[in-house]
């Protein structure tokens, strides 16, 4: 996987390093504005659904608490008509009746006290249901009011009113049933409704009756049952038991079956936790579950809200927001597009040019008005075009001298081989004579003249150096009365090595004229020493000679001279035999071609102990000469 990424990544670069300057420039600016838009765009997202959600969240808890209102305003009726009949005294004398009344009471009761039962119910149009239970088997029971307890003693709430003692237990029924059973066989209606139940007890712990104010949820809570359908939002309440109302028809059930599981479930955990998740999700379809509880009947509102309209709003934000990002980074791209092609313009016509002097057309020069980078590299181009056509005409130039150096080398050569022949003639005239001295100078001389004159370059091997300081100490030990001995320190593997032809031999030429320049007659032993070490892959020469040495003066005075840089008028104010004595221009020419074929590392070196020896060290790279090839 690895690999893979890394030749992926390796192909996206060669493409992307083959585009165009401009083309690169675009989309490192569509890159810029990209991530910022994107990040812009993606909070600006999150923010407009955020509010579009508590927008509606909002204005649907707004409508709960409407109509929480509306509900706690009925539970206010529906507990003021169950006191006002609980707080009556005939009322209570009647139910507790264990003998047969009399006509006249009957009359009486029905005439007054059960026309003001009535009144509570005509006063507050929206219950259902104001009814008595007596516990007593003798009471007379009045129809619609007033009837034997033991008609609902069946019924689940009896015994759970039983138990709170008093108390008011709030039921919520699917069913509104007949207590006197009128319609046997026909199954009830199908008018959900909530009941108000209360135990009448008089004194206290005597079970008198029950007390029973019903009211059509429909009335209850006209929003959750109302004739208007919307088809974004639906109202719940729960009852006890966690069972759930709504209206039948046009309702998210039907579509959506574990709604009923997900309300009951929030309710519990809600009822464990006090927490509330007003998010739901189900087929694809979105929904907000706004709740309220209605802790006074131990129920809860809840307002079932579909997001489909909210999600097209949102999602056409959407669109909005991505289509202005489109739209403006095409425009910024174009805008970009322009003005890059506008800049890069200089740039365009300063790489035509080079292609074209590529090509090996003439340079005639480009001339680009301002400044900035783009000028400053065509001034830059300019300039190196310049020198390019000065270095090719001095190429041109010394290729000229060098053939007209050529054409002198070969006259010269032409001369040499006269004095050759001469030589030769006079060698063979002394071998005669039985001059044998003077036939092996003249053998020492001639290899001299021939490794002068054969120049066909710079570099030769070392043996061909060192045989040609051989000649030359032959020669010029024919002047002296002691002669110099050369003395050879030489590993024969460093034979072949590369060096500057002559480089050595004007070394010892100065040993030979100056270190032995007073008080010659007196010295018997005199010698020159070429030892060669090598280290870290660099050759070290050293040419030693017993002579009298320098004064730290004198070596001052010459290093100086070596390492001067050259001046116009320096060759004329040295000395004429450039030793040790004069301007030291011998080793410093010397130098100066080490460093010129070698480099600034190389060069010469020279130590020397005041009346005993002098030591000129040369430093050069180790190169091996095998024929014509380096090795």
């Amino acid at each position: 996987m690895h690999k893979r990424t890394g030749a992926l990544w390796s192909s996206f670069s060669y493409w992307w390093g083959r585009r165009s300057l401009q083309s690169r420039l675009v989309a490192a600016y569509i890159f810029i504005i990209l991530g910022p838009c994107l990040l812009v765009s993606f909070y600006s997202y999150r923010a407009i659904n955020n509010t579009y959600v508590r927008d509606a969240v909002d204005k649907n808890s707004y409508l709960l608490q409407m109509e929480k209102t509306h509900i706690l305003n009925q539970i206010e009726a529906m507990e003021r008509a169950a006191q006002m009949a609980y707080s009556d005294k005939v009322i209570r004398n009647y139910l507790l009746n264990e003998s047969d009344p009399s006509l006249g009471e009957l009359i009486d009761f029905n005439t007054t006290t059960f026309v003001n039962l009535n009144r509570i119910q005509f006063n507050n149009p929206n219950i259902e249901h104001l009814r008595l239970y007596s516990r007593s088997k003798e009471v007379h029971e009045i129809w619609p009011i007033i009837f034997r307890e033991e008609r609902v003693s069946m019924e689940p709430w009896y015994q759970q009113a039983l138990k709170l003692q008093g108390q008011e237990l709030w039921s919520f029924q699917k069913n509104d049933p007949d207590p006197m059973q009128r319609y046997t066989g026909q199954a009830p209606e199908g008018q959900p409704k909530v009941s108000l139940l209360r135990e009448i007890s008089i004194p206290a712990g005597h079970h008198v009756g029950m007390i029973q104010v019903d009211m059509l949820l429909s009335r209850f809570t006209p929003k959750t049952y109302t004739d208007v359908r919307d088809n974004q939002s639906q109202m719940f309440i729960t009852g006890d038991g966690l069972q759930l109302f709504t209206r039948a028809d046009n309702s998210f059930e039907e579509d959506n079956p574990k709604l009923n599981i997900a309300i009951t479930e929030r309710l519990r955990q809600y009822a464990e936790t006090g927490e509330w998740d007003v998010h739901y999700k189900e087929n694809g379809n979105s929904f907000l579950l706004v709740h309220t509880p209605l802790t006074q009947i131990g129920a809860s509102l809840l307002n079932v809200v579909s997001m489909e309209n909210v999600m097209k709003d949102i999602s056409h934000t959407r669109n909005l927001i991505i289509g202005l990002n489109i739209g403006f980074i095409v425009l910024v791209t174009a805008i970009a597009y322009v003005l890059n092609a506008f800049i890069l313009k200089n740039l365009r016509r300063l790489t035509e040019t080079m292609k074209r002097v590529r090509r090996g057309e003439a340079y005639t020069g480009i001339s680009i008005r301002g400044g900035g980078e783009v000028g400053e590299l065509a001034h830059h181009f300019s300039k190196l075009m310049n020198t390019i056509n000065t270095l090719v005409a001095q190429a041109v130039n010394k290729e000229a001298l060098s053939k007209e150096a050529e054409l002198r080398t070969l006259h010269n050569q032409i001369d040499a081989h006269f004095l050759y022949n001469t030589l030769e003639n006079i060698k063979m005239l002394a071998e005669i004579e039985n001059q044998r001295g003077i036939s092996d100078a003249l053998t020492s001389l001639g290899g001299m003249m021939r490794y002068n004159f054969k120049w066909s370059g710079e570099y030769v091997k070392l043996r061909d150096e060192i045989r040609h300081i051989e000649n030359y100490i032959e020669v010029m030990n024919i002047r002296f009365e002691h002669p110099i001995t050369l003395e050879l320190s030489i590993a024969p593997s460093y034979l072949e090595l590369e060096v500057l032809k002559m480089s050595l031999q004007p070394i010892v030429e100065n040993s030979v004229k100056h270190a032995w320049s007073a008080g010659a007659e007196e010295l018997q032993d005199r010698s020159i020493r070429i030892q060669i070490s090598e280290a870290d892959g660099e050759i070290l020469i050293a040419i030693r000679d017993n002579g009298f040495g320098l004064s730290p003066e004198r070596l001052t005075e010459l290093h100086t001279s070596i390492y001067a840089k050259e001046e116009p008028g320096m060759a004329a104010s040295g000395s004429a035999a450039g030793g040790y004595r004069g301007g030291g221009i011998g080793l410093r020419n010397v130098h100066q071609r080490l460093q010129l074929f070698y480099g600034e590392a190389y060069g010469l070196e020279v130590k020397s102990q005041a009346g005993e020896w002098t030591t000129v060290f040369m430093t050069l790279p180790k190169v091996l000469l095998t024929g014509d090839r380096q090795i």
